[in-house]
């Protein structure tokens, strides 16, 4: 059992600072006032789309290592360089309007502390996900990172161009577990004794896990081994569980021995000062440097980048079945800039989902950042008059299936224990995405959207590796989709064999470049694996 925890608790030993936003003296959530004898206000702190450069589109140069971490025992590491073309960051850059003639940047990435070159090469206008080797075995580990930096120019000298990062090479852990992210793919891969001292591809499925009834239960070893036998593969260990709406306490958690990251959860809810964020940050790392660091964020739009600043990766809460979402038990109505109906600025839809880690990858390209790992803490729960019943088994399936088709690659529920029926179909699920050959496959590529017949409630997106392509369907609707829904894929997939049905009731039908899905449930998910080559479909 891998195991996660949580160290938001660590927040509280900071002491007390002012709350973020306007109006910190009124009782607000996400920044917005929730009871009626508090007036609406603008909450401030959105990310908007900044205004493109008055210049025209320039060039942004953006590098980072492979891997979060680096271990001694690593000989070889990777820097990954991104050169986008953006409206909204950047510099000039000769020929832009006509990428193809524009001249390639030529580089260095040096160690700052000595201007000891690691990595000389060149990469092309528009390009992305070059990927770079280097000998690490000159670095000494350490627990502090080695701040790098890109000088780029053309061939002869024009714009001069320089870009930072940092590269962690830490010294090796014989104990325990290592995780560490993918930085060109956003998988997490994880090394212990159970996988033999090696990094395999993880995909973390589990469940936030509550003291009461569990954890601290005479018998809690027996519910954990049950728990596993479901095949859930993770855990967020709690050991006091606060109520977050009404306390305004976030969830605190002991160390405890294997785990895949350290975080904080809701900070920007609870309008939690920004320098506590980053003061956690630092104090998990100096505890365990070996594991991510992650923030869980419950609002929609609020302080993001400000939140999101010390985290390695990025987990949404968004709960958003049976809510009201326009009118709350406090007595105000939910919009923009006031109230608090349990899941912010939502539909009360699966869409929302999907909807939010879009919102995610969107503010970090209009704020200019390397996009960071992202994962979904599914609503498995009901209660606290925000949410009048549980998920079906439908939705919580097309809940995390969306989260995979819109970039997460880790789920994480709220909460454990929670119903049988939600227990069995969530290790249903599990049991599937979390194990070869769909683990590899999610973990090891990008979920590409496509376009699935114009009907709008159902989303479809794809991952590649080698001979194999990994589909996933899903109609978000609560009526079933008449005939057949079209999923054209790229020219550059020649689809030829149907290797597995992994998921879903549908019937599927196979072209050289298109996926025909017919008998589409109301609110089902439907995944397949196909084998791509030359030759006859089949």
């Amino acid at each position: 059992m891998r195991l996660l925890a949580v160290s938001a608790g660590l927040l509280l030993g900071f002491g007390a600072a002012q709350e973020t936003g306007n109006h910190p003296e009124w009782a607000r959530w996400c920044g917005k006032a929730y009871q009626p004898k508090y007036s609406s206000f603008d909450p401030g702190g959105q990310t908007v789309e900044p205004p493109a450069l008055p210049g025209g589109p320039a060039l942004d140069v953006q590098f980072t290592p492979r891997y979060s971490i680096y271990l001694v025992s690593d000989k070889q590491a990777e820097f990954v360089v991104n050169a986008a073309i953006s409206k909204w960051h950047g510099q000039p850059w000769p020929d832009l309007g006509t990428p193809d003639k524009a001249p390639p940047v030529h580089f260095t990435i040096n160690l700052v502390s000595d201007d000891d070159v690691l990595v000389s090469n060149k990469v092309a206008v528009g390009s992305a996900a070059n990927v770079f080797a280097f000998d690490l075995t000159k670095l000494t580990p350490r627990l502090e990172p080695y701040a790098v930096v890109l000088f780029g120019a053309t061939e002869s000298g024009g714009p001069n161009i320089t870009a930072s990062s940092e590269l962690f090479v830490l010294p090796e852990k014989t104990t325990g577990s290592v995780a560490k992210l993918d930085n060109l793919r956003g998988g997490v891969l994880f090394r212990s004794a159970a996988t033999g001292g090696r990094f395999e591809p993880f995909l973390p499925y589990g469940f936030y896990a509550s003291c009461d009834s569990f954890l601290c239960d005479k018998d809690s070893v027996r519910k954990i081994r049950a728990y596993r036998d479901l095949g859930l593969n993770s855990m967020v260990s709690l050991t006091t569980v606060f109520n977050s709406r009404a306390a305004r306490v976030s969830p605190h958690a002991p160390t405890i021995e294997q785990e895949l990251t350290r975080g904080e959860r809701r900070p920007d809810g609870q309008q939690d000062p920004f320098n506590l964020v980053g003061k956690a940050r630092d104090a998990i790392r100096k505890i365990d440097p070996y594991h991510p660091v992650s923030v869980t964020l419950n609002c929609q739009n609020y302080y993001f980048k400000e939140y999101t600043a010390g985290a390695d990766f990025i987990m949404e809460d968004v709960y958003p079945i049976a809510i009201n979402s326009t009118f709350s038990k406090w007595g105000t109505p939910c919009n923009a800039t006031y109230g608090d109906c349990g899941c912010d600025n939502c539909q009360g839809n699966v869409q929302d989902v999907a909807n939010r880690l879009d919102d995610l990858a969107r503010y970090e390209r209009w704020l200019g950042l390397w996009p960071k790992t992202k994962a979904h803490n599914p609503q498995s729960f009901h209660g606290e008059d925000y949410w009048f019943r549980d998920p079906t088994p439908a939705e919580e399936v097309a809940m995390n299936a969306l989260a995979f088709n819109h970039g997460a690659k880790a789920i994480a529920s709220w909460v454990w224990p929670t119903s049988d029926t939600l227990a069995q179909i969530h290790g249903e699920f599990a049991k599937v995405v979390a194990t070869t050959p769909v683990r590899n496959l999610i973990v090891g590529g990008k979920a590409q959207r496509v376009e699935a017949g114009g009907v709008e409630v159902v989303d479809a997106a794809y991952w590649t590796s080698g001979k194999q392509v990994l589909l996933s369907v899903v109609n978000g609707g609560y009526e079933p989709i008449g005939g057949e829904v079209k999923i054209p894929l790229p020219n550059s997939i020649a689809l030829k064999t149907k290797d597995a049905v992994v998921w879903g009731n549908g019937t599927w039908t196979i072209g050289y470049h298109e996926v025909r899905l017919g008998g589409v449930a109301a609110m089902s998910t439907n995944m397949i694996i196909l084998g791509v080559g030359k030759g006859k479909c089949r």
